[in-house]
């Protein structure tokens, strides 16, 4: 089912283009708020909320732009919106990441075809993701949305409401904190 056809099932309120919809979009918005926020029972939560609003707000959906950039822009300020009230009411403090199943990587183009190759794969992407988990906020969202969603710095500013500059400062400064941080081991 392409885009235009599963917006207007939406609309109708057809059940069967809503599973459609999750199946086809859960895991991309699912790595986008475990990046930023990096809890995943509240990445899954902000992800529900996400289907909710589209659910709901799918009747005003004006189509100037690819239903997954509405989905992703709704999905950021969620985050941040979470990232902010919990920041009020405790100190942030970021726990390392999880690695029960939530990939944040997308899979490697090529699959090793040993286990020993496999584990190996798997323990890089986990080493990785430690290290992203450990940049600051700010660095690590446009990191994910670049890297992840694969955005231009363009689109990343206008989603985090920053100028360009300060998205390539950003991505220029994560780059080199996880640079620094794999030449030390």
């Amino acid at each position: 089912m392409n885009e235009t056809t599963l917006i207007q099932q939406l609309r109708k309120g057809d059940d069967h283009a809503f599973e459609i919809l999750i199946e086809r979009y859960q895991q991309r918005l699912f790595a986008i708020a475990y990046g930023i926020t990096l809890e995943r029972e509240e990445s899954l939560e902000i992800v529900q909320d996400v289907f909710v609003a589209v659910f709901r707000g799918i009747g005003t959906f004006r189509e100037d732009a690819s239903l997954m950039t509405w989905m992703r822009k709704m999905t950021v300020n969620i985050c941040l919106n979470w990232k902010r009230k919990w920041a009020r009411r405790f100190r942030w403090d970021h726990r390392p990441i999880e690695t029960d199943g939530g990939q944040i990587l997308p899979e490697a183009e090529e699959h090793t075809k040993t286990p020993e190759g496999d584990y190996m794969t798997h323990e890089s992407e986990n080493r990785l993701m430690e290290k992203v988990a450990d940049l600051p906020e700010k660095l690590r969202s446009v990191l994910v949305l670049n890297a992840l969603e694969h955005l231009t710095y363009d689109e990343i500013a206008q989603l985090l409401n920053i100028k360009i500059g300060t998205v390539k400062s950003r991505l220029h400064h994560a780059r080199k904190l996880l640079a620094e941080s794999h030449s030390r081991g």
